[in-house]
């Protein structure tokens, strides 16, 4: 990658632009520029003269020989592991939120530390540990903690999407009642009265239901 590519990549995380239209732009896979992002300080402290000088450092130095197979499953590893962070990012979840939990989904036993996180990844702890705060709030990922090395260890496994849901579907539960009390205060009789209790008794509704079909699938097997 010339340091044009890479000067034309921070002008497009200048823009605002997703990492998929950014390798439509350079005609690249939008793998290659996840890599090139995430190895150089990720999107928010990408420089491109200093990525540019990293990869002739790399370039230098050498790489070990790979078979053919190796890097095959390595390409299609990238590729998912890209497809899935810009679904995530897609559907709401902020970047570096969506890395770190596609990262955790992609490893060997879906566990895996802080530092080993941070290296994966190639950003700070400290995003690493935004990242995973948030993700553990959300219920989709856990914390366990190891005693004898006195360090977090970061557990994604087939309960996440269950805690994640009832967590979702209690927190919708929660506005629904704050809406419903809100339209009664106000009066069932008023436009805004009606319009809030209305709102509230359907997400009363779908939370209830949310909470209920997590119930029912939370052992479904593939």
């Amino acid at each position: 990658m010339t340091l044009q590519d890479r000067r034309r990549i921070a002008t497009g995380l200048a823009e605002g632009r997703s990492y998929a239209e950014i390798a439509r732009r350079l005609d690249r896979p939008t793998s290659t520029i996840s890599r090139e992002i995430g190895r150089n300080g990720g999107p928010g402290d990408y420089r491109p003269e200093r990525a540019h000088q990293a990869a002739a450092r790399r370039a230098r130095r050498g790489a070990p020989a790979r078979s053919p197979e190796a890097g095959a499953r390595d390409r299609k590893v990238f590729e998912v592991e890209d497809e899935a962070v810009e679904m995530a990012v897609g559907m709401g979840l902020p970047r570096m939120m969506a890395r770190v939990l596609i990262g955790l989904w992609l490893s060997e036993d879906g566990r895996l530390t802080a530092a080993e996180l941070s290296r994966g990844l190639n950003v700070s702890p400290a995003s690493i540990s935004t990242a995973v705060g948030y993700l553990t709030q959300q219920g989709l990922i856990r914390r366990e903690r190891d005693p004898q090395r006195r360090r977090d260890i970061y557990v994604v496994d087939d309960d996440a999407w269950y805690h994640s849901t009832v967590i979702g579907s209690r927190q919708t539960l929660a506005a629904a009642e704050i809406a419903k009390a809100a339209g009664q205060t106000l009066g069932l009789d008023t436009p805004v009265g009606r319009r809030l209790a209305r709102g509230g008794a359907f997400l009363e509704r779908i939370s209830l239901d949310g909470l209920a079909s997590a119930e029912r699938w939370r052992d479904l097997l593939p």
